[in-house]
């Protein structure tokens, strides 16, 4: 990790070590997960995974995992046990550690917005672009040229965004692709709920790379720590920077050593927090 990203990171750090509970919220695809053209082959950085699942045993973190994907699908992926708990399609699905799933109500102009959505897409021969999600859909269209994009990009907006405003969906554009889905949240929705459920003490961080988190990175100022985990830097509301992979496993690395270096409370409380 480069010397000026740790010096910034080490007084979080430190309050990290010294608590009986911690939040770790992560974006799944290019954070844990370079992105890859074949969405069901994006596994985590090597390491990535063993280093969660240690930090999640260790009972000291509640690790989160908030994603565009639907959120049962991150979970095969991850392949890691005990599961952490994950929000789905932008904060729009929370799956518990116990595994139950809550899903919002989705009104019948939502519903009727996603139809024509999809209809759209049959007309244009487009389907096959598609991941079809509970409450949006989303085209993608990594690895496809830069001429091939404009065409597929123009094709898609040129009936969704009418769709989007007759139906008071939003259109939400991602590394790779554009996504047209229910207005109930988003990312910073999901962290901003789920910080409140938790110690306002507790020391929290917020790892994502892609515009969809923005909206988590703000929701994190004064709570907490946000980072973008990316090769490139961009213009962010982030406050840190790292690049994947090796600076990734560097922090997580770190996290776990923190919570592992001090036994500041009983056994039996790290037992509960992700209980």
């Amino acid at each position: 990790m480069r010397p000026e990203v740790q010096s910034e990171l080490t007084p979080f750090l430190h309050t990290v070590a010294h608590a009986s509970q911690a939040v770790l919220l992560l974006d799944y695809d290019g954070t844990l997960a370079p992105f890859h053209a074949r969405r069901d082959q994006a596994y985590p950085y090597p390491g990535a995974a063993l280093i969660l699942q240690d930090i999640i045993r260790n009972g000291r973190t509640r690790v989160v995992v908030i994603s565009g994907r639907d959120a049962p699908d991150v979970l095969p992926l991850l392949n890691i046990h005990p599961c952490p708990e994950v929000w789905g399609v932008h904060g729009l699905q929370r799956l518990r550690t116990d595994g139950s799933l809550e899903m919002p109500h989705l009104d019948e102009r939502t519903l009727d917005g996603l139809s024509d959505a999809d209809r759209w897409l049959g007309y244009q021969q487009l389907r096959h672009t598609a991941e079809f999600k509970a409450g949006s859909i989303a085209v993608h269209w990594r690895g496809l040229s830069e001429i091939e994009v404009e065409d597929l990009c123009a094709r898609v907006m040129l009936g969704w965004r009418p769709i989007a405003q007759h139906s008071g969906l939003d259109l939400l554009e991602f590394d790779g692709g554009v996504e047209i889905r229910a207005s109930h949240a988003d990312k910073g929705d999901a962290v901003r709920a789920f910080l409140s459920e938790i110690s306002p003490d507790a020391p929290a961080a917020y790892l994502g790379d892609d515009a969809t988190d923005e909206s988590a990175f703000r929701a994190m100022e004064g709570r907490g720590i946000s980072v973008l985990v990316r090769p490139k830097w961009r213009q962010t509301a982030a406050q840190l920077w790292l690049q994947p992979p090796d600076e990734l496993l560097d922090f997580l690395g770190l996290w776990l050593k923190m919570c592992t270096q001090y036994d500041t409370f009983d056994s039996g409380a790290a037992a509960a927090v992700n209980g």
